[in-house]
Protein backbone atom coordinates (compact mmCIF):
# COMPACT_ATOMS: atom_id res chain seq x y z
CA UNK A 1 0.00 0.00 0.00
CA UNK A 2 1.00 3.42 -0.80
CA UNK A 3 1.55 5.44 2.52
CA UNK A 4 -1.86 6.80 3.32
CA UNK A 5 -1.48 8.48 5.93
CA UNK A 6 0.19 11.47 4.12
CA UNK A 7 -3.29 11.60 2.41
CA UNK A 8 -5.89 10.68 4.92
CA UNK A 9 -5.31 12.63 8.12
CA UNK A 10 -6.87 14.37 10.76
CA UNK A 11 -6.60 18.06 11.10
CA UNK A 12 -3.66 19.34 13.13
CA UNK A 13 -6.16 20.30 15.75
CA UNK A 14 -5.57 16.57 17.23
CA UNK A 15 -3.14 13.39 17.93
CA UNK A 16 -5.00 10.82 16.05
CA UNK A 17 -3.62 9.45 13.01
CA UNK A 18 -4.70 6.25 10.75
CA UNK A 19 -2.81 3.86 12.46
CA UNK A 20 -4.16 5.17 15.93
CA UNK A 21 -7.59 4.89 13.91
CA UNK A 22 -7.76 1.47 12.76
CA UNK A 23 -6.72 0.21 16.27
CA UNK A 24 -9.62 1.92 18.02
CA UNK A 25 -11.74 0.60 15.15
CA UNK A 26 -9.92 -2.89 15.88
CA UNK A 27 -10.90 -2.96 20.08
CA UNK A 28 -14.14 -1.32 19.97
CA UNK A 29 -14.81 -4.47 17.48
CA UNK A 30 -13.93 -7.04 19.09
CA UNK A 31 -15.90 -5.63 22.19
CA UNK A 32 -18.78 -6.53 19.62
CA UNK A 33 -20.20 -2.66 19.52
CA UNK A 34 -21.05 -2.36 16.52
CA UNK A 35 -22.26 -6.08 15.49
CA UNK A 36 -24.55 -5.72 18.78
CA UNK A 37 -26.15 -2.32 18.31
CA UNK A 38 -26.36 -3.25 14.47
CA UNK A 39 -24.76 0.31 12.98
CA UNK A 40 -21.76 1.94 13.36
CA UNK A 41 -21.33 4.65 15.95
CA UNK A 42 -22.01 7.84 15.26
CA UNK A 43 -18.73 8.95 17.47
CA UNK A 44 -16.57 6.56 14.67
CA UNK A 45 -18.56 8.09 11.45
CA UNK A 46 -17.58 11.37 12.82
CA UNK A 47 -13.58 10.40 12.95
CA UNK A 48 -14.45 8.82 9.18
CA UNK A 49 -15.37 12.52 8.58
CA UNK A 50 -11.98 13.81 9.89
CA UNK A 51 -9.92 11.48 8.20
CA UNK A 52 -11.19 12.39 4.94
CA UNK A 53 -13.09 9.56 4.12
CA UNK A 54 -16.49 11.07 2.54
CA UNK A 55 -14.16 14.03 0.91
CA UNK A 56 -11.50 11.62 -0.23
CA UNK A 57 -13.33 11.40 -4.00
CA UNK A 58 -14.92 15.07 -4.27
CA UNK A 59 -13.95 17.51 -6.89
CA UNK A 60 -11.68 19.84 -5.11
CA UNK A 61 -13.55 22.33 -6.11
CA UNK A 62 -15.75 21.54 -3.73
CA UNK A 63 -13.64 21.35 -0.93
CA UNK A 64 -12.30 17.51 -1.62
CA UNK A 65 -8.99 15.68 -1.15
CA UNK A 66 -10.14 14.56 -4.97
CA UNK A 67 -7.71 10.89 -4.85
CA UNK A 68 -7.87 8.19 -7.17
CA UNK A 69 -9.97 5.09 -6.86
CA UNK A 70 -7.14 2.99 -6.32
CA UNK A 71 -6.18 5.56 -3.47
CA UNK A 72 -9.62 5.55 -1.96
CA UNK A 73 -10.12 1.49 -2.15
CA UNK A 74 -6.61 1.15 -0.10
CA UNK A 75 -8.03 3.18 2.51
CA UNK A 76 -11.31 0.95 2.68
CA UNK A 77 -8.99 -2.14 2.61
CA UNK A 78 -6.85 -0.68 5.60
CA UNK A 79 -9.82 0.58 7.73
CA UNK A 80 -11.48 -3.58 6.69
CA UNK A 81 -8.83 -4.76 8.13
CA UNK A 82 -9.52 -3.45 11.35
CA UNK A 83 -13.23 -4.34 11.11
CA UNK A 84 -15.16 -5.33 8.18
CA UNK A 85 -18.54 -3.27 9.05
CA UNK A 86 -16.68 0.11 9.95
CA UNK A 87 -14.81 -0.35 6.29
CA UNK A 88 -18.31 -1.21 4.61
CA UNK A 89 -19.82 2.17 5.74
CA UNK A 90 -16.46 3.47 5.29
CA UNK A 91 -16.89 2.56 1.07
CA UNK A 92 -19.67 4.38 0.87
CA UNK A 93 -17.49 7.62 0.53
CA UNK A 94 -17.66 6.65 -3.29
CA UNK A 95 -21.02 8.80 -3.23
CA UNK A 96 -19.71 11.20 -5.77
CA UNK A 97 -19.59 8.63 -8.33
CA UNK A 98 -23.24 9.14 -7.69
CA UNK A 99 -23.79 12.16 -6.75
CA UNK A 100 -22.27 13.09 -9.91
CA UNK A 101 -25.33 12.55 -11.77
CA UNK A 102 -26.68 15.62 -10.20
CA UNK A 103 -27.00 18.80 -11.61
CA UNK A 104 -23.83 21.12 -10.73
CA UNK A 105 -25.74 23.56 -9.41
CA UNK A 106 -27.32 21.09 -7.13
CA UNK A 107 -23.73 20.04 -6.35
CA UNK A 108 -22.25 23.58 -5.25
CA UNK A 109 -25.38 23.41 -3.09
CA UNK A 110 -25.00 20.46 -1.25
CA UNK A 111 -21.18 20.87 -0.66
CA UNK A 112 -20.98 24.41 0.41
CA UNK A 113 -20.91 24.21 4.04
CA UNK A 114 -18.36 21.09 3.68
CA UNK A 115 -17.44 17.94 1.57
CA UNK A 116 -17.81 15.51 3.83
CA UNK A 117 -21.01 14.42 3.83
CA UNK A 118 -22.37 11.03 4.36
CA UNK A 119 -24.72 9.45 1.77
CA UNK A 120 -26.66 6.34 2.33
CA UNK A 121 -28.74 4.72 -0.50
CA UNK A 122 -31.68 2.29 -0.98
CA UNK A 123 -32.10 1.83 -4.26
CA UNK A 124 -34.26 -1.31 -5.18
CA UNK A 125 -36.87 -1.54 -6.05
CA UNK A 126 -37.44 1.69 -7.82
CA UNK A 127 -40.78 3.16 -6.29
CA UNK A 128 -43.73 4.86 -7.87
CA UNK A 129 -43.28 8.75 -7.46
CA UNK A 130 -46.05 10.91 -8.72
CA UNK A 131 -44.37 14.03 -11.01
CA UNK A 132 -46.07 17.38 -9.44
CA UNK A 133 -45.37 20.53 -11.09
CA UNK A 134 -43.09 21.11 -8.13
CA UNK A 135 -40.87 18.12 -7.65
CA UNK A 136 -41.91 14.16 -7.47
CA UNK A 137 -43.39 12.58 -4.53
CA UNK A 138 -41.59 9.94 -2.57
CA UNK A 139 -42.93 7.09 -0.77
CA UNK A 140 -42.19 4.08 -0.37
CA UNK A 141 -39.66 1.00 1.11
CA UNK A 142 -36.41 0.42 0.48
CA UNK A 143 -34.05 -2.45 1.81
CA UNK A 144 -30.34 -2.61 2.21
CA UNK A 145 -29.20 1.47 2.96
CA UNK A 146 -25.89 0.33 4.61
CA UNK A 147 -24.52 3.19 7.41
CA UNK A 148 -28.17 4.72 6.93
CA UNK A 149 -27.84 5.60 10.43
CA UNK A 150 -24.47 8.09 10.59
CA UNK A 151 -25.99 9.37 7.33
CA UNK A 152 -26.49 13.21 5.97
CA UNK A 153 -28.35 12.85 2.79
CA UNK A 154 -30.02 9.86 1.81
CA UNK A 155 -30.86 8.27 -1.99
CA UNK A 156 -33.61 6.10 -2.70
CA UNK A 157 -34.95 4.53 -5.88
CA UNK A 158 -37.62 6.05 -7.79
CA UNK A 159 -40.11 5.35 -10.63
CA UNK A 160 -41.36 9.06 -12.04
CA UNK A 161 -44.94 8.58 -12.96
CA UNK A 162 -47.97 10.82 -14.26
CA UNK A 163 -50.77 9.92 -14.20
CA UNK A 164 -49.98 6.44 -13.34
CA UNK A 165 -47.53 6.31 -16.42
CA UNK A 166 -44.39 6.14 -16.43
CA UNK A 167 -42.35 8.60 -17.35
CA UNK A 168 -38.69 8.00 -17.96
CA UNK A 169 -36.05 5.75 -16.58
CA UNK A 170 -35.63 5.05 -13.02
CA UNK A 171 -33.85 8.07 -11.31
CA UNK A 172 -32.34 8.27 -7.71
CA UNK A 173 -34.24 11.38 -5.60
CA UNK A 174 -31.93 12.31 -2.70
CA UNK A 175 -33.37 13.84 0.34
CA UNK A 176 -31.91 14.97 3.96
CA UNK A 177 -31.77 11.90 6.36
CA UNK A 178 -34.40 13.54 8.79
CA UNK A 179 -37.18 12.88 6.42
CA UNK A 180 -36.50 9.12 6.61
CA UNK A 181 -37.76 6.57 8.90
CA UNK A 182 -35.21 3.83 9.50
CA UNK A 183 -36.66 0.43 10.51
CA UNK A 184 -34.17 -1.73 11.95
CA UNK A 185 -34.25 -5.10 10.22
CA UNK A 186 -30.92 -5.71 9.86
CA UNK A 187 -29.71 -9.31 11.67
CA UNK A 188 -27.71 -11.52 9.81
CA UNK A 189 -24.56 -13.52 10.32
CA UNK A 190 -22.26 -11.13 9.40
CA UNK A 191 -21.00 -7.46 8.72
CA UNK A 192 -23.60 -6.72 11.03
CA UNK A 193 -22.35 -3.24 12.28
CA UNK A 194 -23.42 -1.78 8.60
CA UNK A 195 -26.58 -0.98 9.91
CA UNK A 196 -28.12 -2.21 6.61
CA UNK A 197 -31.74 -1.37 7.37
CA UNK A 198 -34.75 -0.33 5.50
CA UNK A 199 -35.69 2.96 4.92
CA UNK A 200 -38.94 4.14 4.66
CA UNK A 201 -40.36 7.40 2.95
CA UNK A 202 -43.74 9.10 3.54
CA UNK A 203 -45.31 11.44 0.65
CA UNK A 204 -41.45 13.53 0.76
CA UNK A 205 -41.59 16.16 -2.09
CA UNK A 206 -38.20 16.35 -3.41
CA UNK A 207 -37.02 19.03 -6.37
CA UNK A 208 -36.37 17.72 -10.03
CA UNK A 209 -33.12 19.26 -9.18
CA UNK A 210 -32.61 17.10 -6.58
CA UNK A 211 -32.82 13.93 -8.46
CA UNK A 212 -30.49 12.01 -11.04
CA UNK A 213 -30.91 9.03 -13.29
CA UNK A 214 -28.34 6.04 -11.44
CA UNK A 215 -26.01 5.44 -14.12
CA UNK A 216 -25.70 7.99 -16.51
CA UNK A 217 -22.32 9.57 -17.33
CA UNK A 218 -21.62 12.30 -15.04
CA UNK A 219 -21.29 16.15 -16.93
CA UNK A 220 -18.93 16.78 -14.46
CA UNK A 221 -15.14 17.22 -15.90
CA UNK A 222 -12.98 15.40 -13.71
CA UNK A 223 -11.20 12.39 -14.63
CA UNK A 224 -12.92 10.49 -11.57
CA UNK A 225 -16.42 10.71 -13.20
CA UNK A 226 -15.63 9.13 -16.58
CA UNK A 227 -14.20 6.06 -14.70
CA UNK A 228 -17.23 3.27 -14.87
CA UNK A 229 -19.29 3.68 -11.49
CA UNK A 230 -21.17 0.48 -11.47
CA UNK A 231 -17.15 -1.20 -12.01
CA UNK A 232 -16.27 1.46 -8.62
CA UNK A 233 -19.18 0.43 -6.78
CA UNK A 234 -18.19 -3.26 -6.81
CA UNK A 235 -14.83 -2.70 -6.22
CA UNK A 236 -15.29 -0.19 -3.16
CA UNK A 237 -17.33 -3.66 -1.62
CA UNK A 238 -14.79 -6.08 -2.78
CA UNK A 239 -12.14 -4.93 -0.85
CA UNK A 240 -13.72 -5.09 2.89
CA UNK A 241 -13.47 -8.68 2.38
CA UNK A 242 -10.19 -8.22 0.76
CA UNK A 243 -9.07 -6.04 3.96
CA UNK A 244 -10.41 -8.83 6.56
CA UNK A 245 -8.67 -11.71 4.73
CA UNK A 246 -5.24 -9.87 5.06
CA UNK A 247 -6.65 -9.23 8.59
CA UNK A 248 -6.66 -12.97 9.08
CA UNK A 249 -3.91 -14.15 7.70
CA UNK A 250 -1.80 -11.28 10.01
CA UNK A 251 -4.23 -12.62 12.86
CA UNK A 252 -3.22 -16.34 11.81
CA UNK A 253 0.19 -15.74 11.79
CA UNK A 254 0.14 -14.19 15.71
CA UNK A 255 -1.47 -17.44 17.18
CA UNK A 256 0.30 -19.84 15.23
CA UNK A 257 3.62 -19.99 16.72
CA UNK A 258 2.03 -19.62 20.19
CA UNK A 259 -0.99 -22.42 19.79
CA UNK A 260 0.16 -26.05 20.73
CA UNK A 261 -2.84 -29.09 20.42
CA UNK A 262 -4.54 -30.21 23.79
CA UNK A 263 -3.29 -33.60 22.57
CA UNK A 264 0.36 -32.56 23.29
CA UNK A 265 1.33 -31.91 19.45
CA UNK A 266 3.74 -29.08 18.15
CA UNK A 267 2.72 -25.83 17.89
CA UNK A 268 0.65 -25.05 14.69
CA UNK A 269 3.27 -23.08 12.98
CA UNK A 270 5.54 -26.18 12.84
CA UNK A 271 3.24 -28.25 11.92
CA UNK A 272 3.91 -29.23 8.22
CA UNK A 273 0.63 -29.25 6.57
CA UNK A 274 -0.01 -25.94 8.40
CA UNK A 275 3.14 -24.63 6.95
CA UNK A 276 1.75 -25.96 3.24
CA UNK A 277 -1.80 -24.97 3.43
CA UNK A 278 -0.94 -21.27 4.63
CA UNK A 279 1.49 -20.66 1.95
CA UNK A 280 -0.59 -22.07 -0.12
CA UNK A 281 -3.79 -19.62 0.40
CA UNK A 282 -1.35 -16.95 1.08
CA UNK A 283 -0.18 -16.99 -2.51
CA UNK A 284 -3.39 -16.81 -4.04
CA UNK A 285 -4.81 -13.93 -1.68
CA UNK A 286 -1.92 -12.39 -2.96
CA UNK A 287 -2.45 -13.22 -6.76
CA UNK A 288 -6.43 -12.19 -6.49
CA UNK A 289 -5.74 -8.73 -4.53
CA UNK A 290 -2.57 -8.12 -7.08
CA UNK A 291 -4.70 -8.43 -10.16
CA UNK A 292 -7.44 -6.59 -8.60
CA UNK A 293 -5.54 -3.61 -8.38
CA UNK A 294 -3.68 -3.89 -11.79
CA UNK A 295 -7.69 -3.80 -13.26
CA UNK A 296 -7.91 -0.53 -11.68
CA UNK A 297 -4.81 0.79 -13.08
CA UNK A 298 -5.58 0.06 -16.25
CA UNK A 299 -8.60 1.74 -16.38
CA UNK A 300 -7.93 4.77 -14.11
CA UNK A 301 -4.32 5.06 -16.60
CA UNK A 302 -6.71 5.01 -20.01
CA UNK A 303 -8.74 7.69 -18.66
CA UNK A 304 -5.83 10.13 -17.40
CA UNK A 305 -4.46 9.55 -21.06
CA UNK A 306 -7.84 10.94 -22.67
CA UNK A 307 -8.79 7.56 -24.16
CA UNK A 308 -12.01 5.45 -23.22
CA UNK A 309 -11.49 2.45 -21.32
CA UNK A 310 -12.11 -0.92 -23.69
CA UNK A 311 -14.81 -3.41 -22.38
CA UNK A 312 -13.18 -5.82 -21.79
CA UNK A 313 -10.55 -3.44 -19.63
CA UNK A 314 -13.92 -2.95 -17.38
CA UNK A 315 -14.96 -6.49 -17.99
CA UNK A 316 -11.84 -7.57 -16.41
CA UNK A 317 -12.47 -5.09 -13.46
CA UNK A 318 -15.53 -6.54 -12.41
CA UNK A 319 -14.38 -10.14 -12.69
CA UNK A 320 -11.12 -9.33 -10.73
CA UNK A 321 -13.83 -8.84 -8.08
CA UNK A 322 -15.90 -11.48 -8.08
CA UNK A 323 -12.65 -13.68 -8.28
CA UNK A 324 -10.83 -11.74 -5.24
CA UNK A 325 -14.41 -11.88 -2.90
CA UNK A 326 -14.32 -15.63 -3.25
CA UNK A 327 -10.51 -15.95 -2.63
CA UNK A 328 -11.00 -13.84 0.47
CA UNK A 329 -14.00 -15.80 2.07
CA UNK A 330 -11.69 -18.85 1.35
CA UNK A 331 -8.64 -17.64 2.84
CA UNK A 332 -10.72 -16.64 5.82
CA UNK A 333 -12.40 -20.01 5.87
CA UNK A 334 -8.59 -21.80 5.94
CA UNK A 335 -7.42 -19.34 8.81
CA UNK A 336 -10.67 -20.59 11.09
CA UNK A 337 -9.87 -24.06 9.72
CA UNK A 338 -6.41 -23.79 10.90
CA UNK A 339 -6.91 -22.18 14.09
CA UNK A 340 -8.39 -24.91 15.77
CA UNK A 341 -11.69 -25.48 17.93
CA UNK A 342 -11.62 -21.67 19.49
CA UNK A 343 -12.16 -20.23 16.40
CA UNK A 344 -15.84 -21.62 16.11
CA UNK A 345 -16.99 -19.95 19.20
CA UNK A 346 -19.18 -16.93 17.48
CA UNK A 347 -17.37 -13.63 19.36
CA UNK A 348 -13.94 -15.29 17.50
CA UNK A 349 -12.22 -13.29 15.79
CA UNK A 350 -11.92 -16.06 13.12
CA UNK A 351 -16.20 -16.58 13.28
CA UNK A 352 -16.06 -12.89 12.81
CA UNK A 353 -13.79 -12.92 9.17
CA UNK A 354 -15.75 -15.49 7.75
CA UNK A 355 -19.21 -14.64 8.40
CA UNK A 356 -17.74 -10.77 7.10
CA UNK A 357 -16.20 -12.52 3.97
CA UNK A 358 -19.28 -14.70 3.18
CA UNK A 359 -21.75 -12.09 3.18
CA UNK A 360 -19.38 -9.65 0.69
CA UNK A 361 -19.53 -13.55 -1.52
CA UNK A 362 -23.44 -12.86 -1.27
CA UNK A 363 -23.65 -9.66 -2.69
CA UNK A 364 -25.50 -9.32 -6.31
CA UNK A 365 -22.41 -7.28 -7.80
CA UNK A 366 -20.10 -10.69 -6.74
CA UNK A 367 -22.73 -12.99 -8.52
CA UNK A 368 -22.21 -15.67 -10.75
CA UNK A 369 -23.61 -13.55 -13.06
CA UNK A 370 -20.54 -11.77 -13.22
CA UNK A 371 -18.71 -15.09 -14.82
CA UNK A 372 -20.97 -15.90 -17.55
CA UNK A 373 -20.57 -12.19 -18.40
CA UNK A 374 -16.83 -11.85 -18.39
CA UNK A 375 -17.27 -15.12 -20.24
CA UNK A 376 -19.01 -13.59 -23.21
CA UNK A 377 -17.28 -10.55 -23.06
CA UNK A 378 -13.76 -12.53 -23.78
CA UNK A 379 -15.80 -14.53 -26.85
CA UNK A 380 -16.63 -11.11 -28.27
CA UNK A 381 -20.30 -11.33 -27.56
CA UNK A 382 -22.60 -8.23 -25.56
CA UNK A 383 -22.79 -8.91 -22.30
CA UNK A 384 -26.29 -8.51 -20.28
CA UNK A 385 -27.21 -5.10 -19.96
CA UNK A 386 -25.90 -3.16 -16.86
CA UNK A 387 -22.54 -5.57 -16.29
CA UNK A 388 -20.40 -2.52 -18.08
Amino acid sequence: MNDLSRVFSFDQSTTVDLETLCQEIRERAITGEFDDQAYVSQDMIQKLKQLGVYRALVPKRFGGLEVSPRTFCELIEKLSMADGSVGWVASFGMSPAYLGGLPEETLQLLYKDSPDIVFAGGIFPPQPAEITDEGVVVKGRWKFSSGCMGADIVGVGISPRKDNEAQGLPRMAVLPAHKVKIEMTWDTVGLKGTGSHDLVVEDVLVAKEWTFVRGEPSKLPEPFFKYPSLSLATQVLTVVGIGVAAAALEEFKKLAPGKASITGGSEIANRPVTQYEFAQVEAEFKAARTWFYETMDAVWNEILAGQKPTEQQISDMRLSCTHAARVAARVARKMQMLAGMTAIYTNNVFSRFVNDTNVVTQHAFMGDATLQNAGSVSFGLKPTPGYL
